[in-house]
């Protein structure tokens, strides 16, 4: 495993994150093994939100049998819209901050992330409420999940307009498999900067020097190695319903195809070869993977060993034949 520091968060983070939202954990059942097997492959950081059902209960069941809290790096997130009603108020985001806490067992959070926008609430209202947190001691650093580039930037110029610290982290879909439809359509959307068409957001990012935590990395599974490119059908019967919506299109068949051919080329699998696609990127990223089998997680972390050329970036991605 790789491990790269970030502003605000005192200890570094692990390459790969682990996502929380699998099913034993949104249930809260004790996924001490699994989280062991984990965490014995390096893996210190750990992705969860308010809204995962009971992943926070999960997750703080295992940090206390195993009394690690202070060895690993904790994400939650908070904001998210219910029964049709946007949640990004003041008043929401200090409730799931204080839940989180309880739910995780801990009095600070490491990472902490709006888990959506609404754009009609002036950003400078969250931004001092974080403030409030980060300055005692409670949250390290903080941003947004599925927020543009641009409202980052606003957040960040009121932030600068009032010396309070800034927005530092961003958590938008990033991967090969491009996010063409919105995964679970209606109210606020998901943000995504993969693709063709995010090329000002991913150079914004590299600009700035904000990391990204690249959520459904590989596409909720279409480039987890499940499924073909020449059984677009049978991806169709595999996948869920959500990943169908978000990711089963044309384009992302063809970068499939070249992901499989790439793999047989270096003898490695996809998951690895997209998951070495986003670590040879231009800016920082840490991609995050969920498994029910630590097996599959060990065998993506291969892909920090993985360098691919420029030519082979950009040919996977679309942006170029190749020669």
């Amino acid at each position: 495993m790789k491990y790269q520091e970030i502003k605000y968060v005192t200890k570094p983070l692990s390459k790969i994150i682990f996502g929380c939202a699998i099913p034993s954990m949104i249930q809260g059942e004790d996924a001490d093994e699994l989280l062991d097997e984990v965490y014995a492959q390096g893996i210190t950081t750990f992705d969860t939100a308010e809204n995962y059902g009971l992943s926070e209960v999960s997750l703080e069941h295992w940090l206390k049998n195993r009394g690690n809290r202070e060895k690993v790096v904790i994400i939650s997130k908070g904001c998210h819209p219910y029964d049709g009603r946007d949640r990004v108020t003041p008043e929401d985001l200090k409730h799931d901050i204080e839940q989180s806490f309880e739910r995780l067992g801990t009095d600070y959070i490491d990472i902490y992330l709006m888990h959506r926008d609404d754009l009609k609430v002036e950003p400078g209202s969250m931004v001092e409420i974080l403030n409030e947190y980060h300055k005692a001691g409670k949250i390290g650093a903080f941003g947004g999940s599925n927020w543009t580039h641009q409202r980052i930037a606003e957040a960040n110029r009121y932030a600068a307009e009032h010396g309070l610290v800034p927005f530092s982290v961003s958590s938008p879909n990033f991967g090969l498999c491009d996010q063409i439809g919105d995964p679970w359509g209606g109210g606020p959307g998901c943000v995504t900067i993969s693709g063709p068409s995010n090329a000002k957001a991913r150079a914004w990012y590299r600009d700035n020097q904000i990391p990204v935590l690249a959520y459904s990395s590989l596409g909720r599974g279409m480039f987890a190695g499940i499924v073909k490119s020449d059984d677009i059908e049978g991806a169709k019967k595999i996948l869920d319903p959500n990943a169908v919506k978000g990711y089963c299109y044309p384009e992302n068949f063809e970068r499939l195809a070249r992901a499989e051919q790439l793999a047989k080329e270096k003898n490695c699998t996809v998951p690895q070869i997209a998951l070495a696609w986003i670590m040879n990127q231009d800016f920082e990223v840490f991609p995050l993977v969920s498994a029910r089998k630590a097996s599959r997680i060990e065998s993506n972390a291969q892909a920090l060993d993985i360098k691919l050329a420029k030519e082979e970036v950009e040919w996977l991605d679309l942006r170029r034949d190749r020669r």
